[in-house]
């Protein structure tokens, strides 16, 4: 965990904010009915900081190592664009958006829970585990939330990049 100046400072350069899916916008539960269709369940408070974020400036993107639909349709209720699934490297995606956005590693941050999110977490100006995220993850990160993965974490985020992102000086 960073000090408190040393995480506004890089907050207040973020950008673009990539999400990881499952474990971060999702309490990481996959359920399934008996026909084998998949349902997830999004916060209100996370689609609502995604929405802020958005009109705040900052570019919010999905990735997931999974394929769903219910991902694509809540991604766009939301207006999210940049949804990526089914992604096993996820690096590749990662060098993708900064090239197309024409970002610099400081200027966007990640959020993940588990060891896949590892190699971006290492390289992002911003890296987040979120509360229930495995250990390695925390280690990697420059802040953890307070709250679990699909349980306001994501606005918890939203919230302080925006404040930081108001905050002059420093």
């Amino acid at each position: 965990m960073k000090s408190s100046k040393e995480l506004l400072r890089r907050a207040k350069q973020i950008r673009f904010l990539l999400l990881d899916v499952d474990g971060v916008l999702t309490d990481g539960l996959i359920y399934l009915d008996s026909d084998g269709r998949e349902m997830k369940a999004f916060h209100i408070h996370d689609g609502n900081g995604l929405y802020l974020l958005q009109k705040s400036g900052i570019q919010v993107g999905w990735i997931s190592g999974r394929s769903s639909l219910v991902v694509d349709a809540r991604a766009k209720e939301l207006g999210i664009t940049e949804v990526h699934q089914a992604v096993h490297e996820k690096l590749h995606v990662y060098f993708y958006l900064l090239k197309k956005y024409k970002l610099q590693d400081r200027q966007m941050g990640y959020m993940g829970d588990d060891l896949i999110d590892i190699p971006i977490l290492e390289r992002t100006g911003l890296a987040i585990a979120v509360a229930n995220a495995v250990k390695a993850v925390k280690t990697k990160a420059h802040m953890t939330t307070r709250h679990p993965g699909g349980e306001g974490a994501v606005r918890e985020i939203a919230d302080f990049l925006i404040s930081a992102q108001k905050r002059g000086g420093d």
